[in-house]
């Protein structure tokens, strides 16, 4: 599946693919092991599928702009503060 097409799908429908993703290669890693298939190029791909939407899904996690909690809230004024003189420095002897 292509990066484009799972950063489009809804969540809801994001954590259905991961679960059918994670079942594939689990039945595609006893095939392997039983000598079924020679087919580790899909295996790869499989892998790549789901890191690929892991990823989105910690994206989205990440992303404060769909957090639920995410209302902005304004800063209060605050008056400028002085800077504080240096104090003279002390010379070496």
């Amino acid at each position: 599946m292509k990066a484009f097409k799972i950063a489009e799908l809804d969540d809801r429908e994001l954590a259905h693919q991961i679960a059918e993703a994670e079942d594939r290669l689990f039945r595609f890693k006893f095939q392997i092991a039983m000598g079924q298939t020679d087919g580790v190029k899909r295996y790869r791909d499989l892998k790549k599928d789901r890191a690929r939407m892991l990823t989105v899904r910690r994206q989205r996690e990440l992303d404060p702009a769909r957090a639920p909690a995410a209302t902005p809230v304004k800063a209060k004024a605050r008056a400028p503060v002085k800077a504080k003189a240096k104090a003279p420095a002390k010379a070496k002897a």
